[in-house]
């Protein structure tokens, strides 16, 4: 253990210090600590307790990097991960907490902050105009506390801090319960509602592309479906590319969005036969226009080839909706019409899975499968038979 040395401030107080190995950096040099205190004494029980941390595994340099610095680095890190949608998700969850927790210094963030900051964000956390408002929904919430575990995660593991202090913070109960109260929940269009939503768009335009997304396709994989990529001879597709949006003004081309969303699937008999009036109305389209027409290749179009947007997608099926007098539903619900329609008709788990694009039914199940009132009347009539036969009961009322 080094001596500690007795220096004397310019303002004539007596102060003691010493310098102690920490251990090397990334480029192998050797990092110093400098240790100051009033006593000796303190001094030399700073450097015990830095060597047994040392021995034990558990010592943290002292660093003056905060929050927003170290959530810019993680970030940096995980960009050579991640698809760019989901970076900019995960950059649009972390600057809800930015301002009250980003000038903290890393090591200095108590769980006190988060949770400060948690309660606040529940309570007024939505900015308007750069003013804090009504509450941020439990969903935003709790999507942006669990980027921020994952941050202080891996900062637990770089050693710039001991621990994760938001670990064991989690959305009060209470304040779910409250927002289920007040918070309208649109369930997906029941098979009624589907089928007078196609009675009204068979005439438009766009009818095939929104047919797929009752078919159960993301709208980015709709737009992002190419002629190529359909075979009408064969009565098939395959999803292999999509067109995404960023923040609904950046147009982002990507592959599936995993391995599992890589499919092929056939197509239903009214499927094909609208994709190949929609492939001729392009066609006679093309040759209108002729050197004007922008043949991209794309199956989703306008008048003139571009290829459509997922947002140009969701307002002209919006628009299709108001026409038929129809609850407005997000297109993306479409799938849950679709994959709780093929549960309840008895499509087997794998198959149902395999359809959806993911590679366990359980996420197709506990996301897309909501079943109805009218769906779980074959259950009422069947638990009939647990008290009586159904004769009885008639003949006793």
């Amino acid at each position: 253990m080094p001596e500690p040395k007795k220096i004397v401030l310019a303002s004539g107080k007596v102060r003691y210090r010493a310098v102690v190995d920490i251990g090397c950096g990334e480029n192998g040099n050797r990092k110093q600590l400098t240790i100051t205190k009033d006593t000796s004494k303190e001094v030399k029980a700073e450097i015990s307790r830095i060597e047994n941390e040392r021995n034990a595994g558990s010592f943290v340099a002292p660093n003056k990097l905060t929050v927003g610095q170290w959530l810019d680095m993680w970030l940096e890190k995980k960009n050579q991960d991640l698809e760019p949608t989901t970076i900019y998700n995960y950059r649009v969850s972390l600057d809800r907490c930015r301002p009250r927790l980003g000038h903290i210094r890393l090591q200095d963030l108590t769980e006190e902050d988060v949770e400060a900051w948690m309660l606040w964000s529940l309570k007024s956390g939505r900015i308007r105009g750069k003013r804090a408002g009504t509450p941020l929904g439990v969903t935003s919430v709790d999507m942006t506390l669990a980027r921020l575990k994952e941050a202080l995660n891996r900062a637990v593991t770089k050693r710039l801090v001991t621990m994760n202090v938001a670990a064991n913070l989690y959305i009060p109960r209470k304040a779910r319960k409250a927002e289920r109260k007040v918070k309208e929940i649109v369930p997906p269009w029941d098979v009624t509602e589907v089928q007078k939503f196609v009675e009204v768009m068979q005439s438009d335009r766009l009818f095939a592309p929104l047919l797929l997304s009752l078919m159960g396709l993301r709208p980015a994989e709709v737009c992002g479906m190419r002629w190529e990529d359909i075979n009408l001879e064969n009565e098939t597709l395959l999803i292999a590319n999509t067109r995404t949006m960023m923040g609904n003004l950046t147009v982002v081309e990507k592959d599936t969005k995993s391995m599992a969303s890589e499919r092929a699937l056939p197509l239903p008999t009214m499927v094909t036969t609208t994709l190949r009036r929609f492939k001729a109305i392009q066609a006679a389209e093309r040759l209108a226009l002729g050197a004007d027409y922008v043949d991209s290749g794309y199956m989703a179009v306008n008048e003139v080839g571009e290829v459509l947007t997922t947002k140009q997608l969701r307002t002209r099926a919006y628009l299709l909706m108001k026409i038929a007098v129809l609850r407005r539903v997000r297109l993306y619900d479409a799938r849950a019409s679709c994959f709780t329609y093929l549960a309840n008709n008895g499509v087997l788990d794998h198959i149902l899975a395999r359809w959806a694009g993911h590679t366990n039914v359980k996420t197709t199940k506990r996301w897309y499968v909501k079943p109805d009132v009218e769906d779980l009347r074959g259950a009422a009539q069947t638990w009939g038979g647990l008290v009586a036969a159904e004769g009885e009961v008639r003949e006793k009322l």
